[in-house]
């Protein structure tokens, strides 16, 4: 294996690391006497009792540490690349790649298309199972990296290679026999394209997904992004009510053949179906555990049902009576998805805590498109151009969804302040949870 080094950028506030002098700019060498490849390599070997780590300091010098901690305890050290190696990208052209249809002028990282297991594991990406080769899948066999999340798009291996422009994007489908095999545990994934991968597609690749039944626990299946920017790409049309309707039809049917025989619905569809097809969204208890709320299944009735907790759980807390006469106002910030929803939620905890007001600004996605309508992909400039000349009230709250990980920033690279220098306000970012909402509320006006 080739020799790599991994330069260290920090430490964790008392780690390991920063207990045995561990810095920013020393260079990881080896681990337990092997040299390291990438991040996976690190977790295996550092998940033991005994660690031997060779750290070379930024003056030039060794050292060789010796380590006894909890089995898992992790060492605290951050490293430059998260991965400790490059990203795998995605050499596939699919016909419905949100990348391809954005506009030009974004930065550069949003351009990049990854298809890396390691992010599969570590952070709930999808992965295609076609850009990797076989060493590359063997080590999640030998890690036995669980759960694996995969974008299947079509159980047709002719269809899939269409879809996916991949040649070999048919063949990659037999690695699910492997993982299954093995025991590996694996969520999945379909992307659905009107007359492409829908009806008796969509009805052949649930029945064929379900071999894998309990190793694959869950599949979702959620309608393909069509902005504005599609030109040269792919014809793809948008779903209607009545297709909707009938993509509901066959998930349901497959719900219950699956529950009869597995013990489980298995498949899900994401919020959007129940929204576009104008059916309630279902309770709780019908997500098993919302297996794949990051992938817009189950996102909306979890809110709903922790806000709904939140708000039950306020009339034994407090006496509001003294507060109605110097009520806030809270300007919130979301997508057409979810506005209705939100709006239901605030008229319930307004019914019980009269001590707020508060608008609901519904951004239409001028910068995608109107088609795009989930919160997640609102930009900052649309957020600009709606609010400004509105009497915005004491808050604006924007929820974490429309922002990078970890950072202020949106997609179009408008940042948090650049809202509030244009609109002069101060601008409150907050999870996009229920009961996390319900206590900012309270907690800014009590």
């Amino acid at each position: 294996m080739k020799k790599h080094v991994h330069k260290i950028v920090g430490v964790e506030e008392n780690s390991i690391a920063e207990e045995l002098g561990i810095e920013a700019g020393d260079v990881l060498l080896k681990v337990n006497d092997k040299y390291i490849y990438d991040v996976l390599d690190f977790r295996y070997e550092q998940n033991d009792e005994y660690v031997v780590l060779l750290i070379r300091k930024s003056d030039g010098e060794e050292w060789e540490l010796e380590i006894e901690k909890d089995y898992s305890e992790d060492l605290g050290i951050i490293f430059e690349q998260p991965l400790m190696d490059c990203y795998n990208s995605c050499r596939n052209k699919c016909i419905f790649c949100f990348i391809d249809q954005m506009p030009k002028g974004m930065r550069d990282t949003l351009y990049f298309k990854d298809d890396d297991a390691r992010l599969s594991f570590l952070q709930g990406n999808y992965i295609t199972l076609t850009n990797m080769k076989d060493d590359d899948f063997e080590r999640i066999i030998g890690y036995r990296l669980s759960p694996i999340n995969i974008s299947i798009q079509t159980m047709n291996p002719e269809l899939r290679c269409k879809m996916l422009n991949n040649r070999f994007a048919g063949e990659a489908l037999k690695r699910l026999d492997r993982l299954n095999e093995v025991g590996i545990q694996m969520n999945s994934q379909i992307v659905l394209c009107k007359g492409i991968n829908d009806g008796d597609e969509l009805e052949r690749s649930i029945h064929d997904l379900t071999q894998y039944i309990p190793n694959m626990s869950s599949l979702s299946v959620v309608p393909s992004g069509l902005t504005d920017y599609r030109d040269g790409l792919y014809e793809l049309t948008p779903f209607e009510k009545e297709d909707a309707i009938k993509v509901l039809e066959i998930i349901h049917k497959w719900q219950k053949i699956c529950m009869d025989n597995f013990g489980t619905r298995f498949v899900y569809a994401s919020d959007e179906w129940y929204i576009l097809a104008g059916i309630p969204i279902p309770d709780g208890d019908y997500y098993e555990g919302y297996e794949q709320l990051e992938n817009g299944v189950g996102m909306i009735r979890s809110f709903a049902d922790d806000f709904e907790v939140a708000v039950s759980e306020l009339v034994d807390k407090h006496n509001f009576n003294d507060l109605i006469d110097t009520k806030k106002k809270f300007t919130f910030v979301t997508g057409v998805l979810f506005s209705s929803y939100l709006d239901d939620c605030l008229k319930k905890l307004n019914e019980v805590y009269p001590c707020f007001e508060y608008e609901i600004v519904t951004i239409l996605n001028d910068f995608f498109g109107h088609k795009i309508t989930v919160a997640g992909l609102i930009t900052g400039q649309d957020i600009i151009n709606q609010l400004k000349d509105r009497e915005l009230g004491d808050f604006i709250i924007i929820p974490d969804t429309m922002l990078k990980a970890d950072e202020d920033i949106l997609l179009d690279d408008v940042t948090v302040r650049d809202i509030e220098s244009a609109l002069q306000k101060k601008v409150h970012i907050v999870k996009s949870s229920g009961d996390v909402l319900v206590d900012f509320i309270i907690n800014n006006t009590v």
